[in-house]
Order: C-alpha cells, then structure tokens, then sequence
C-alpha cells in the first residue's frame, strides 16, 4: 500500500500546505496594511477632522489624537477636558477608542464628544488603524 505522501492527493495536499504557508508568512504589502490606505483616512477626515487632528499640539473643539493609543484618557496637557474624562482611570486601546467612537456615553458618561452618528463598526476599526499609522 503507498503511503499518503506518494499518492496524487498526497502530493496535491502538500503543495496546497506550502502555498497556504506561503501566504500566511508573506509579507503585506504597504497597501494592504490596515490604516495605511485611503479609505481609513477618509473615514477619519469624515467623521473626525472636524474636531480633531492627527498633528501634535493641534488642539480643536477636540483634543488632538497623535499617540491616541496607549495615552491615559484625559490627560493631553493643554485640553480642556471634561471632569469625568480626567477621571476615567483608563489607557485609551483599540477597543476603547473603536467603542468610544460608537457610542461615547458608555465608555465615559458626561464626556464632551458629540456622537458621530454615522460611524459604523467598521469605520471606527479603520480610523483606529489610521490612527496608529498616522502616530508614528
């Protein structure tokens, strides 16, 4: 009896593994890395531009949101914050900002931020990358 490795389906087998492994280790190209493409910045420059900027020390009606990630809520020196965004307690992360962004009253309650009802999931994922891109 062959073994599985010496008949046509075991030879078929093994070659979709090696182009599945292919792809899996081969690296993105800079278009396919989220938050780098046109469509996250315009997700960002539609909902967000408004009030906010990516530039440090750009301080609109809101806070600016260079380093976004990783920073502790409400602490941007120079911002007028509202008293329950200082007290958050909490480091902004993906999920913050992408929940904050869908619905801010339930991440922090009595926040200055107007929602933005045209953000969907989706949108905020995208803006969350662009964010990170946009920050280093």
């Amino acid at each position: 009896m062959q073994s599985l490795q010496q008949t046509p389906q075991g030879k078929c087998l093994r070659s979709i593994a090696a182009a599945v492994a292919l792809l899996l280790n081969a690296p993105t190209s800079r278009a396919q890395q989220p938050g780098s493409d046109d469509a996250a910045q315009q997700a960002f420059n539609n909902s967000c531009r408004t009030c906010h900027s990516v530039k440090e020390g750009d301080n609109r009606l809101g806070p600016n949101l260079n380093k976004i990630v990783g920073r502790k809520a409400g602490a941007l020196p120079n911002y007028n914050y509202s008293s329950s965004m200082k007290e958050a307690g909490f480091v902004w992360d993906q999920d913050k900002l992408t929940r904050f962004m869908l619905k801010p009253d339930e991440v922090v309650s009595g926040n200055k931020m107007q929602p933005y009802g045209g953000v969907s999931a989706e949108e905020a994922g995208k803006i969350v990358a662009y964010l990170q891109a946009a920050s280093q």
